[in-house]
């Protein structure tokens, strides 16, 4: 194969496979802690030390510990789902819930915080917590051994340890961000759909393909968006039709791949389990890695954002804000969210990368996926965060596609629990089941949405959506 000097293009297929609501140190903090944080291409790594605490609730320090997969509850910490929204997320980094505008996060408000929504959840009886759950869980971190699969591919290829969520707050904002850029001011997740471009209308626009998959369900990345719900049919599938593509060397240029959303899927979100999202992890890169495709294939694995979960690095100020719109709680969006995982897998490059943007410049977040896709097909940018971002294409360093599989011999983890979770319909099932109710059907008046029932489980939420998606579907294809 020919070197391309240009950024990026000796790729063709870029493929993000965006999973749920955990930080980087809560992954990956300890993934050279045996190398005094160095990786063995002698880059240094921004890990954990171990010495890391935070206060209590009476300012006594409590210490990390550490998750190495044994334990019958250990896929499942940090046991509850903490909090995640803005307020939420300022609590942990500050402290406070109001701090200044140029504060410095000092990253040690994490276990009080969680203490305050474990009593919450208790006391309002509809949450599900592991038993035994304390607020010092809240440091609890996985071991590489604990996490074969995210590990090995970050040791063997990249992986990114300035590479922070978007915003300082929950799931659809972030999501927004990842895909068109903006969240349109909105920071928490009462607002679920964006008529913002994204970049699949972008790709659209310029003759570039693009597909977006589900796991089991029409993916909700569809539904989010005003450019994508109303694209044609072929952009779309689930996980299936994302083998049969890989097989077949079929793959788009860019490819956006979700988990599944219920609790006892494989999204990784608090508290659902975690072994689960290794065998996806797995199963996308085996997938990639068996495809004609491969040698030209570059894989994503990030997260939306962190999910309460602890990081010790400050989020960097003097992000660029998209516009000028005053967001939600008064946020000017000058401020990134907190540090997630972020592993870059290619043949194209090399063991042991630690990726970092430029010094002078922004950190990552994931408007650097729209960066470098922009960058790479040629393609105007969206907003003025994506102009800002750095794109990864430094990455891509081998002339000739590697032909060695870092994960030869790994065995996939399996959990030996189950979430507590499990009989209730997710945060994220019923986001689905909400925006698949506004979809125009035979029998509601035109513009109208209808009312979502109250849902008893997961399968109920799902089988809801999975029909109203379904006569939705049917309506355009008369038409």
């Amino acid at each position: 194969m020919t070197f391309h000097a240009s950024p990026g293009a000796a790729v063709d297929h870029v493929v993000v496979l965006m999973l749920e609501n955990r930080s980087f140190d809560h992954m990956l903090g300890l993934l050279y802690s045996d190398a005094d944080n160095t990786s063995p291409s002698g880059q240094p790594f921004d890990g954990l030390s171990g010495d890391e605490t935070n206060p209590d609730t009476n300012g006594a320090p409590v210490a990390l510990r550490r998750i190495d997969g044994s334990g019958s509850e250990d896929y499942f910490m940090p046991g509850a789902d903490p909090g995640e929204g803005f307020a939420a997320t300022n609590l942990q980094l500050h402290a406070t819930g109001a701090p200044g505008v140029d504060s410095t996060p000092a990253m040690n408000g994490f276990v009080t915080d969680f203490s305050s929504t474990l009593a919450w959840e208790a006391k309002e009886g509809t949450w599900n917590i592991v038993p035994g759950t304390a607020a010092g869980d809240i440091l609890a971190i996985f071991t590489p051994a604990a996490l074969p699969v995210l590990s090995g591919l970050a040791k063997g290829y990249a992986v990114s340890d300035r590479w922070f969520s978007s915003a300082p707050t929950e799931t659809m904002p972030n999501r927004a961000f990842a895909s068109a850029a903006t969240s349109q001011g909105h920071m928490d997740d009462t607002t679920k759909s964006f008529t913002a471009p994204s970049i699949f209308g972008l790709l659209d626009q310029h003759g570039v393909s693009w597909s977006i998959f589900g796991y089991d369900a029409e993916p909700l990345t569809r539904l989010t968006f005003s450019d994508t719900t109303d694209a044609v049919e072929s952009h779309f599938g689930q996980f299936a039709d994302f083998k049969t593509a890989a097989a077949a060397g079929d793959l788009a240029a860019f490819s956006f791949l979700e988990p599944s959303w219920g609790a006892t899927g494989n999204s990784q979100h608090p508290n659902y389990d975690v072994a689960k999202g290794e065998q996806l992890i797995y199963d996308v890169y085996e997938a990639l890695r068996a495809s004609p495709a491969w040698p030209t294939t570059l894989l994503v694995i990030t997260y939306d954002e962190h999910g309460g979960c602890y990081d010790h690095v400050p989020p960097p100020s003097g992000a660029a804000a998209p516009d000028s719109t005053v967001g939600e709680f008064g946020f000017d969006f000058r401020r990134f969210g907190v540090r997630v995982p972020t592993v870059l897998v290619s043949p194209l490059i090399a063991p042991g990368t630690v990726l970092r943007p430029p010094a002078s410049g922004p950190p990552f977040d994931h408007t650097s996926i729209l960066s470098s896709l922009e960058v790479r097909f040629g393609l105007p940018a969206l907003t003025l965060r994506d102009v800002a971002a750095p794109n990864f294409w430094s990455v891509v360093t081998e002339a000739v596609p590697r032909t060695d599989d870092p994960l030869a011999g790994v065995v996939v983890p399996a959990s030996v629990g189950s979430t507590p979770a499990a009989s209730r319909p997710s945060h994220l099932e019923l986001v689905y089941a909400e925006l698949a109710a506004r979809l125009p059907v035979p029998g509601v008046p035109s513009g109208a949405t209808v009312g979502v029932p109250h849902f008893e489980s997961g399968a109920a939420s799902a089988r809801f959506a999975a029909e109203r998606i379904r006569r939705w579907k049917a309506t355009r294809e008369e038409n």
